[in-house]
C-alpha cells in the first residue's frame, strides 16, 4: 500500500528523519480489544535497529482486562510461566505518517514468540493473516471494506470520566441522518480527522451524519483484507486522538446511551481470482445475479453466524444494539438492498459484495473479518446453500433465526463450536473464551446506573 499518501518506505522516512520532519516512530499491534498497543521509538533508533530486528513487549498484554490487569487462567502467559516477552515484527508495508502527530510516523506489528519468531496463534492479527492465506490455498484474493459510526462528544475524555460518563454534550443536538447543516457544525472534528486520514496512507470516500444525536460516520476506501483491517484500526486511533487534542471526545461504544441509536461497523467482502470478482455470475437468486462462489460464501457465512458472534459484538454493551426498528439486525437473514437485513447484497457484476451489518462498531476488525473469512470459506468448501433471500420487513418475521441475545450465550455458543476449533484451533477457541468470560463476570459485580435508578428509593 505504499502508493498512497503518507505511506513511506525506509528511505523516505530516512530522508525525513534527516530532514528533521520525524523524530518519532510509534511501533504498534492490536490487542483483544482491537486497543493498539506499543512505543515510541526514537526514528534514528528505529531505522537503525527496529526497522528490521524488531523489538520486544511483555506478553501479558494479551491476557489483560480493560483496566490492564493481568487475567488469570490463561494458558498462554500467567504468572506461573513468569510473564515473559512476545517479538514485535514490523510490516514495513504498513510504515506511514502519523499525520494528526507531531513529527511522528507509526508502522504496524506482527506479534510473534521470542525465541522462535514464530506466529503468536493467539494475536489478532495471525489470526486474519491464517484465514487470508486459507483463501490464497483456494486461489482468491479478499478485498473488504468497514463502515465505522461513531458519537462525538464536547466533553473531553477526561471530563466525560469525572462525570461519570453522564449528561454528556453530543455535538449534534437532532437527528442528523445525512443533514448539511448539522454536519457542518462538526467540520471541526469530521474535516480534521478527513484530512488527517488520507494523509496518513488512509484514503477516504466520505463522511455524514447518521441517526443520533452527534452520531457521525466517515468511509474509508475498500482494499485488500489486511490492509482494511489495519486501516479500520489506525482510524478509530486517530479519529480518538484528534478528539482528545481538540478538548471533546469520540465513542465506539455499539450503544452508549439508551433510546438513541447503536454505532455499527458494516462489513463488506468479496473474493477476486485473477482480477475479477468471483461473486459476479448469471445464476439468479431473487433479484441477485452471482456465481456459485457468491452463494456458497452467503450460505457459510450466514451458517456460522451465531458460533462466532463474539467476534462480531465482544463486548457486553454490543448486544444492546440489537434493537427491532432501530436499523440495526437483528434476525439471521439476507436480502438484496435492505437495511433491515442482517446481511445486504449490493452492487452489481464486478462490484457485487456481500455487506453483513452484524458486527457494531465495537469490535476487532481482525477478529470479525477472519471470522467473517472463515465461514464463507467453508460455505465454499462444503457447498452450503444460502436460505431463500427475504424480502419485506425483517424485523417483523419473527420465525426467522435471531442474532444471540448476550455476550453469555454467544460465548457458549462459540466456546462449544467443533466449527470454531476447525477454522482457529483449540488454542484460539480456549484463549478467546476465558477472555469472553472474564469480561462477563467482570459484568457480573458491577452495579449499573440502572439497579441505582430502579432501586434506590423505590424498592
Amino acid at each position: 500500500m505504499n502508493g498512497e499518501r503518507g505511506m513511506l518506505t525506509l528511505s523516505e522516512l530516512a530522508s525525513k528523519v534527516d530532514a528533521g520532519e520525524i523524530d518519532t516512530v510509534i511501533i504498534a499491534f492490536s490487542d483483544h480489544y482491537g486497543r493498539l498497543l506499543g512505543k515510541r521509538l526514537d526514528a534514528e533508533y528505529f531505522l537503525a535497529e527496529a526497522a528490521r530486528a524488531g523489538t520486544h513487549a511483555c506478553n501479558y498484554l494479551l491476557t489483560t482486562d480493560m483496566e490492564m490487569e493481568p487475567v488469570p487462567g490463561y494458558e498462554f502467559a500467567n504468572w506461573e510461566l513468569g510473564y515473559g516477552d512476545f517479538h514485535l515484527a514490523p510490516d514495513l508495508d504498513t510504515l506511514r505518517q502519523a499525520s494528526w502527530l507531531n513529527k511522528t510516523a507509526i508502522v504496524l506489528c506482527d506479534v510473534e514468540n521470542e525465541r522462535l519468531h514464530q506466529p503468536v496463534s493467539v494475536a489478532p492479527r495471525s489470526i486474519l493473516r491464517r484465514q487470508i492465506e486459507a483463501a490464497a490455498d483456494l486461489g482468491y484474493t479478499v478485498y473488504a471494506a468497514s463502515e465505522l459510526e461513531y458519537y462525538i462528544y464536547r466533553d473531553s475524555y477526561r471530563e466525560a470520566q469525572t462525570q461519570g460518563y453522564a449528561d454528556l454534550e453530543p455535538m449534534g443536538w437532532y437527528l442528523e441522518d445525512y443533514h448539511l447543516l448539522q454536519g457542518t457544525r462538526e467540520e471541526s472534528f469530521t474535516a480534521a480527522a478527513r484530512h488527517h486520514l488520507k494523509h496518513s496512507g488512509i484514503p477516504v470516500e466520505s463522511s455524514k451524519g447518521e441517526w443520533g444525536l452527534g452520531q457521525h460516520e466517515l468511509n474509508i476506501r475498500y482494499a485488500d483484507l489486511l490492509s482494511m483491517a489495519d486501516r479500520h484500526s489506525l482510524m478509530k486511533h486517530c479519529l480518538k486522538e484528534i478528539a482528545d487534542g481538540q478538548g471533546g471526545s469520540v465513542t465506539f461504544m455499539a450503544k452508549p446511551y439508551a433510546g438513541q441509536a447503536g454505532s455499527s461497523c458494516h462489513i463488506h467482502l468479496s473474493l477476486f481470482n485473477g482480477g475479477e470478482n468471483a461473486f459476479a455470475g448469471d445464476i439468479t437468486l431473487g433479484p441477485v445475479a452471482g456465481s456459485d462462489v457468491f452463494r456458497y460464501f452467503l450460505g457459510g457465512w450466514m451458517a456460522h453466524l451465531q458460533e462466532l458472534m463474539v467476534f462480531y459484538a465482544p463486548t457486553i454493551n454490543a448486544y444492546k444494539r440489537y434493537e427491532d426498528g432501530s436499523w440495526a439486525p437483528t434476525r439471521i437473514a439476507w436480502s438484496y438492498d435492505n437495511r433491515t437485513a442482517g446481511f445486504r447484497v449490493v452492487g452489481t457484476g464486478n462490484s457485487l459484495r456481500i455487506e453483513c451489518r452484524v458486527p457494531g462498531a465495537d469490535c476487532n476488525p481482525y477478529l470479525a473479518y477472519a471470522a467473517a473469512l472463515a465461514s464463507g470459506l467453508a460455505g465454499i468448501r462444503n457447498k452450503t446453500e444460502p436460505p431463500a433471500i427475504f424480502e419485506g420487513d425483517i424485523y417483523a418475521a419473527r420465525h426467522l433465526p435471531r442474532v444471540p441475545y448476550s455476550l453469555e450465550q454467544a460465548t457458549d455458543n462459540f466456546a462449544g463450536s467443533d466449527f470454531a476449533r476447525a477454522a482457529f484451533g483449540e488454542d484460539v477457541v480456549g484463549h478467546y473464551s476465558h477472555f469472553f468470560r472474564a469480561e462477563i463476570e467482570s459484568f457480573r459485580g458491577a452495579v449499573t446506573d440502572w439497579e441505582r435508578a430502579r432501586y434506590f428509593e423505590r424498592i
